[in-house]
C-alpha cells in the first residue's frame, strides 16, 4: 500500500463497514463487541477492519483495565476535507452553468407557452 496518507486514508474509506464503524466512533468510545454488534461477521474481520482504520490513523484503540475502547481520530479526516475542499471552484461553476441552463429552458417553455396563447 502507498505510503501517500491521504491514499492509505482513501483506501479505508473505501468499505462501507469502516465507513460506517467511522459513523458509530462518531458518536462516542466503543468496545469492539460494540463496534460488531451491527454486522454480520466473525471477529476476526471486524479485528480486520479495525486493524486498517487504525493504520490510517482513524481510530486510535486505548486500555482502561480489561475496557479496551476504540476512538475516532479526526486528523486525517480533516485532510480529506480539505482535498475535497480544492474542487469546491469546480463543483460551484458547474451548478452555476447548470442554473443558467435550466433558467435558460425555463425561459424558453414560458416564452413559447405566450406565444401559443398569442396564436388563439
Amino acid at each position: 500500500m502507498s505510503d501517500d496518507r491521504l491514499s492509505v486514508t482513501f483506501a479505508a474509506l473505501a468499505d462501507p463497514t469502516r465507513r460506517a464503524i467511522l459513523a458509530r466512533l462518531a458518536e462516542g468510545e466503543a468496545t469492539v463487541k460494540e463496534l460488531s454488534a451491527p454486522f454480520a461477521m466473525s471477529g476476526p474481520a471486524i479485528s480486520k477492519h479495525l486493524r486498517v482504520l487504525e493504520q490510517a490513523g482513524l481510530i486510535s484503540r486505548g486500555r482502561d483495565a480489561q475496557w479496551r475502547p476504540c476512538r475516532l481520530e479526526a486528523a486525517p479526516l480533516r485532510e480529506v476535507a480539505a482535498f475535497a475542499a480544492e474542487y469546491q471552484r469546480f463543483w460551484d461553476s458547474s451548478y452555476a452553468r447548470l442554473d443558467a441552463y435550466l433558467q435558460f429552458v425555463q425561459d424558453g417553455l414560458h416564452h413559447e407557452g405566450t406565444e401559443a396563447r398569442d396564436e388563439r
